[in-house]
């Protein structure tokens, strides 16, 4: 095949495309033909075919978890260096990376760094940028409805990409448009970097294209309502007072769609019949239906390896629960803040204190119960079982955008009477019968209850000034250092800084 294609040489970019034929949303969402006999720009000439770049765009989400070099699960690497669990595993040396991340002590070396996800993000974003090209090139042949939703569902999958690489490494560098040549894009600073991605993610909302939500088929799709949470998330954790109001408007009509809607009962969510449900906005899809991901090729279709990675090991409990590496163990104080009548406490912490399993570093004897491996959940799988878990991840629920309106509300003064609703229908679906007053720390504290594993706790920490006085040295032993605002940003990967012949200024750390 002639092609035109461009080899993007980001050092850890430099990787081929990938693949197309991925389960990126919904499992029935497309079937993709690779292209045959025909440069890049000849085959991706109609919407069809830009359907199919635009659904391998969605493969970098899926391989976060384990892409051939480094376990890097959203979830997991953020909880870690917050207070709920523990990083576990083997020892100290096992995931090191994690390891150091929990203690604020990570390095650029290869075994300190976070790679994965500097790595992963890229990926995304190139492909997002050619599908925008494509999209451009071809939009002679693409009805107005056509160009302007696939336009909007790549810009706001690059926002997304973005704002990961914005958390966790701050300044990085910035480009729309690929470019021909190693580090071509200029490195910016963590602020330039939000302003650049939140305008952008602002021209895509306004092309209202999206619907606020997908049809089944198109499950697991960006939609508007992810869209307003992606930009919610950042507002927020930029503490961009400027944009709350935005931020709020977009919370409020979410809430008005009438298009979401609470699970009632919390522990249904995690259950592979609570994909897709009325609670939830967006998740990145795995299945076992034929699952096909192997340890010699993580980017084929099928399923995820995070349940195997916080699951007990030598698990002899019963109760369908499959056997893990003992990773993400919670926290007995974890479980402890929670109130016994709060039904979020089981749901989301696994007692196995009583049962027979082999204790690995920081065991509690409780685990991770909202993506706890079972065995049902990757029965159908075809190639490595401990890849091809069902477990879709939930970036955002309904919950987090009740939360979201509930804090906007009170930080700009709004309707009392509204927040304190939004809050209070979070917390009575828990079984709780008391009223919290709608404060910022109170606010703050039932999100921590909601959230547990699910990545958001240390970036609400940060954000809410929180970070400093929690994150501190604990009692075992395991976290020995503070956080601090210098601790903001991780290090960026060494081979990212060789590869750019001094273009990539290091994080200081």
């Amino acid at each position: 095949m002639k092609t035109s294609k461009i080899i993007y040489k980001v050092s850890l970019m430099a990787i081929m495309s990938a693949p197309l034929l991925l389960t990126g949303c919904s499992d029935s969402f497309l079937d993709v033909t690779p292209p045959d006999k025909a440069t890049l720009n000849e085959y991706y000439n109609s919407a069809s075919h830009i359907n199919e770049a635009l659904v391998a765009t969605y493969n970098p989400l899926r391989v976060y978890d384990y892409n051939k070099i480094q376990y890097a699960p959203l979830n997991l690497c953020s909880d870690v260096m917050a207070d709920d669990i523990w990083v576990g595993g083997g020892g100290i040396s096992d995931n090191q990376h994690m390891h150091k991340m929990a203690n604020y002590e990570s390095t650029a070396n290869s075994s300190d760094a976070l790679t994965g996800v500097w790595k992963e993000s890229y990926v995304g974003i190139r492909d997002a940028n050619d599908v925008i090209t494509y999209l451009d090139n071809a939009k002679a042949n693409l009805t107005t409805s056509e160009y302007n939703s696939m336009k909007e569902e790549a810009m706001v999958l690059r926002a997304f990409y973005y704002c990961q690489l914005w958390k966790f490494y701050g300044n990085v560098p910035y480009f729309t448009t690929n470019f021909t040549d190693s580090y071509a894009a200029d490195q910016k600073k963590a602020d330039e970097i939000y302003e650049l991605v939140i305008t952008d993610l602002e021209s895509a909302i306004e092309i209202n294209a999206l619907p606020m939500r997908w049809d089944d088929y198109n499950a697991g799709r960006v939609n508007k309502a992810m869209a307003y949470m992606l930009y919610t998330e950042m507002v927020m954790y930029q503490n961009d007072t400027n944009r709350y109001s935005k931020a709020l408007s977009y919370m409020q009509e979410l809430i008005s769609s009438g298009q979401f809607s609470l699970t009632p009962n919390y522990a249904d969510i995690w259950k592979e019949s609570g994909e897709f449900n009325s609670e939830s906005i967006f998740e990145i899809n795995y299945t076992d239906d034929q699952g096909a991901r192997a340890w010699l090729w993580p980017w084929g279709a099928g399923g995820t390896v995070l349940p195997r990675l916080i699951g007990p090991q030598d698990w002899k409990g019963g109760d369908g629960v499959d056997t893990g590496w003992g990773f993400g163990p919670i926290r007995q104080e974890t479980y402890d803040m929670y109130d016994k009548t709060d039904t979020r406490r089981d749901a989301t912490c696994y007692d196995a204190r009583n049962a027979n399993y082999t204790k690995r570093y920081e065991d509690t004897g409780f685990f991770q119960n909202k993506y706890l491996p079972r065995s049902e959940n990757n029965k159908d799988q075809i190639a490595d079982g401990d890849l091809n878990f069902n477990n879709n991840l939930r970036i955002y629920r309904y919950a987090e955008t009740l939360l979201n309106a509930a804090e906007l509300l009170v930080r700009t003064n709004g309707d009392m009477a509204s927040a304190q609703n939004y809050l209070n229908l979070v917390h009575h679906r828990a079984g709780l019968t008391d009223n919290k007053a709608a404060t910022i720390d109170n606010i703050i504290q039932e999100r921590h209850l909601e959230f547990v594993g699910e990545g958001k706790r240390y970036w609400d920490l940060i954000r809410s000034g929180k970070a400093a006085t929690v994150l501190t040295p604990d009692a075992y032993g395991y976290r020995t250092n503070t956080w601090s605002e210098s601790k903001k940003y991780l290090p960026i990967p060494q081979t990212e800084i060789d590869a750019s012949n001094g273009t990539l200024t290091q994080n200081n750390y």
